[in-house]
C-alpha cells in the first residue's frame, strides 16, 4: 500500500516521489507512525523540512538482510533508533518476564524487533553497507551512551557505541544535534571528523581538547569498583546541562568514548517549529488490517506542552535525557495544534492530557537557570523547595481555558501528572480550582511514591505530610465545587533504600490514610540513566557515598510489594511471612492496626471443607 504524504517505506514509495536513492533511512524497532509522540517521526519530519530525503525501515526482520537492503544504500547515512522506548524495557517486566504484549507494534503483536534493538541494527547495516556513517539515536542509545549498568545481565556493560560499532551517537531531544550532523555530511565532511558537535558522543584514539575535558575512570575501573562506578556517575550527573558541562571522556584499551557538551534547549520559537511539521498524526496505512499500532491511543488527541523537568526524581531518566531546562510552546501553537485534533474525523471533543514530563512545569525554576543553567549541587524542589524557585500556573491557566473555549471541546483532561509539591507552593488555588472543576473526571492520579522519609530521601521526594496536605486541601476544594472526585496514588516497591520495615511503614499508611489499595504498585524497575539504578548496582548512595540497603531478592521484592496490596487474599502468606520475619507480629490479629488477621488453624480449615 502506497502513500505519497507520509514518508517512503518501500522503493514504490520513493518512486512516487521521483527519488532514486534516499539521503538518510532512518531504521526503527517501532511500527512508522507519522505523530510528534515519537521520536522517529520528529526527526524524519525535521531533516525532511531542512531539505533531506528521508525513508523508513520499521522494524526489520534482522535475520533477514534483504530487510535492510530493500530501500537500498542511502547518499549521507543510516539513522538508527530502537524506538520511542528502550526494546528491553518494551520486552520484559521487572520480573525478566516476557510481555505479552508490545504497544508500539502493529496490533500489539510482539517479536517484531530484536533485544537491544539500537545495536542489531546498527551491526547489521554496517556489514550490509560497509563504509556508510551510521548514528544511532533514541532513548535507547542515549541512556547508553556511556558505560552503564545492565539489569537483564547483571553487569556493567561498555558504551552502546563499543558494542554497536556504530559512527556516531546523538544523545537527549536530538534535533539540534542531527541537523548539524545532516548540514556537516552534505557539506562533505567526513562521519569520523564529526567530532565536536554538542549532544553526541563518539569514538576517538584521543581527546581531542585535553584542556577542557573530564577524564571519568576508565571500563576497567567501572567493571571493578563499584565505587568507581558511583563516582563516575556523579561526574555524568553535575555535568548534563548545556551552560555548565564540559566535556567527558571514557577511557577504553582502543580510545576513548567522549561525551560532548548537551545541545542548547530549544527556544519557544523552535519547538513550535517542530511542532508544525506536517504529520499525519497516524500510523502508515500499512498497518490498518493489523489493527493499527496500540502506542498512538494514548496519545492521538493529547497535546505536548513542555519538555524538561525540574522535578529531580531520582528514579527518572529524565535528567539525562530530556534535561531539567522546562521548554515550552506558545499559547498559540498548542491551540493551533488543538484546531487540527477537532478537524480529525476520530476526535469525540475530548482532549485526552496537555503537558509533558511534568505538566503543571511551563517555565524554569527560577530566572537563575535561564542565565547560568541548573545548580550542580542542589536540586529545585528536594529536601525542600529553593528559595529561588519561582510558583505560578497563571500562564497554564490561561492555556487551558483557552482550549476549553474551541468549539467542539467537550473537555480538557490532564493525565501526564502533576507535581503536587509545587502546587502548593503556588500561594494562588486559582490553577487547583480549575484543575477539579474541569480537568478531572472522577480520579486524579498522583504519586508520592512512598512515605518512609529513608527511602523518599534516596527518591528525592519530599514527606508524605505534602502529600496528606494536597489530599486535605484536594478534599476541600471538590467539597466546595460540590464535586465528588478521589486521588489514584501511585507507590512504587523495593526502591533503594527500602527494607521490609519501611514497607510496612507505608502499608500501614495506606490503611490509615487510602479508602482503597493503590491499584498501581510499580516494583522499582533498574533501567539505565537514573539515580535509582546506580543505587541499586553499588549499593551506595553516589551523592554520598554511603552504604545503602537495596532489596535484591525476588522473594523480598515480593513480600514488599504484597504488604503494599495486603488485602488482597492471594498474597496474605507473603505479607505474615514479612511480618514475621521483620518482628511485626503486633499487626496480625483483629485490632484496628492490625494489617492481617491471624492464619486459620487447621482444624478450622477442615471443618469448614467438610461442610
Amino acid at each position: 500500500m502506497m502513500n505519497k504524504d507520509f514518508l517512503p517505506i518501500s522503493r514504490a514509495e520513493m518512486e512516487t516521489r521521483g527519488w532514486s536513492e534516499a539521503d538518510f533511512i532512518l531504521v526503527s524497532g517501532d511500527a512508522y507512525v507519522d505523530h510528534p509522540s515519537f521520536g522517529p517521526a520528529i526527526i524524519s519530519r525535521l531533516l525532511e523540512a531542512y531539505g533531506f530525503k528521508v525513508a523508513v525501515i520499521a522494524q526489520p526482520d534482522w535475520k533477514n538482510r534483504d530487510e535492510f537492503k530493500r530501500l537500498g544504500k542511502p547518499r549521507l547515512g543510516f539513522l538508527i533508533s530502537a524506538g520511542n522506548i528502550d526494546s528491553m524495557v518494551a520486552h520484559y517486566s521487572v520480573a525478566r518476564k516476557r510481555r505479552k504484549t508490545d504497544s508500539y507494534s502493529p496490533g500489539g503483536r510482539t517479536g517484531l524487533r530484536p533485544d537491544r534493538a539500537a545495536i542489531v541494527y546498527a551491526k547489521k547495516v554496517k556489514e550490509i553497507f560497509p563504509g556508510v556513517p551510521v548514528i544511532l539515536g533514541g532513548i535507547e542509545a542515549s541512556l547508553r551512551r556511556l558505560a552503564h549498568y545492565d539489569y537483564w545481565e547483571n553487569r556493567v556493560r561498555p558504551s552502546i557505541l563499543v558494542d554497536s560499532k556504530a559512527d556516531l551517537l546523538v544523545y537527549g531531544m536530538g534535533e539540534k544535534p542531527v541537523i548539524e550532523i545532516a548540514e556537516a555530511l552534505q557539506s562533505g565532511l567526513k562521519v569520523k571528523d564529526l567530532n565536536y558537535i554538542r549532544g553526541t558522543c563518539c569514538f576517538t584514539r584521543h581527546i581531542p581538547d585535553p584542556d577542557d575535558t573530564i577524564v571519568l575512570p576508565s571500563f576497567k575501573e567501572l567493571t571493578s569498583s563499584k565505587q568507581a562506578y558511583a563516582e563516575s556517575f556523579m561526574i555524568q550527573y553535575k555535568n548534563s546541562d548545556s551552560m555548565q558541562a564540559r566535556t567527558l571522556a571514557e577511557p577504553y584499551e582502543e580510545g576513548y568514548i567522549i561525551q560532548n557538551p548537551p545541545a542548547e534547549p530549544h527556544s519557544t520559537e523552535e519547538l513550535d517549529m517542530i511542532y508544525r511539521l506536517p504529520f499525519k498524526r497516524i500510523y502508515h496505512p500499512v498497518y490498518e488490517k493489523a489493527g493499527g499500532v496500540p502506542a498512538l491511543d494514548e496519545v492521538r488527541f493529547s497535546l505536548a506542552s513542555s519538555r524538561g523537568c525540574f522535578g529531580g526524581c531520582s528514579f527518572c531518566s529524565l535528567h539525562f535525557h530530556q534535561g531539567r531546562v522546562v521548554q515550552s510552546r506558545s499559547i498559540e501553537a498548542i491551540v493551533e495544534e488543538a484546531e487540527q485534533l477537532i478537524a480529525d474525523p476520530g476526535f469525540k471533543g475530548y482532549i485526552h492530557d496537555v503537558g509533558g514530563p511534568t505538566a503543571n512545569f511551563r517555565k524554569p525554576s527560577c530566572s537563575r537557570q535561564e542565565k547560568i543553567g541548573p545548580c550542580r549541587d542542589r536540586e529545585c524542589l528536594f529536601p525542600g523547595p529553593c528559595e529561588n524557585l519561582e510558583t505560578g500556573h497563571s500562564e497554564y491557566i490561561n492555556l487551558l481555558r483557552r482550549l476549553r473555549s474551541l468549539e467542539g471541546v467537550k473537555k480538557v483532561f490532564i493525565r501526564s501528572g502533576i507535581r503536587y509539591d509545587y502546587l502548593l507552593y503556588d500561594d494562588d488555588n486559582s490553577f487547583l480550582e480549575e484543575l477539579c472543576r474541569h480537568h478531572v473526571s472522577g480520579q486524579l492520579k498522583v504519586a508520592p511514591e512512598h512515605v518512609s522519609p529513608k527511602v523518599l530521601n534516596q527518591m528525592g521526594k519530599p514527606g508524605k505530610e505534602l502529600y496528606l496536605q494536597f489530599k486535605k486541601k484536594y478534599k476541600q476544594v471538590n467539597e466546595k465545587l460540590g464535586k465528588d472526585q478521589y486521588l489514584v496514588p501511585y507507590f512504587i516497591s523495593s526502591h533503594p533504600g527500602s527494607d521490609l520495615n519501611a514497607a510496612i511503614e507505608l502499608a500501614q499508611f495506606i490503611k490509615r490514610h487510602e479508602q482503597h489499595l493503590p491499584e498501581q504498585v510499580q516494583d522499582f524497575y533498574p533501567t539505565p540513566g537514573t539515580l535509582s539504578t546506580c543505587m541499586f548496582y553499588t549499593e551506595m548512595d553516589p551523592r554520598t557515598m554511603q552504604p545503602l540497603y537495596v532489596p535484591k531478592s525476588s522473594h523480598e521484592k515480593a513480600m514488599q510489594r504484597a504488604l503494599l496490596q495486603y488485602r488482597n487474599p492471594k498474597v496474605y502468606r507473603l505479607v505474615h511471612e514479612a511480618l514475621v520475619k521483620a518482628g511485626r507480629k503486633d499487626l496480625i490479629g483483629y485490632g484496628r492496626k492490625c494489617l492481617i488477621r491471624p492464619p486459620k488453624k487447621k482444624k478450622e480449615v477442615s471443618k469448614k471443607n467438610s461442610k
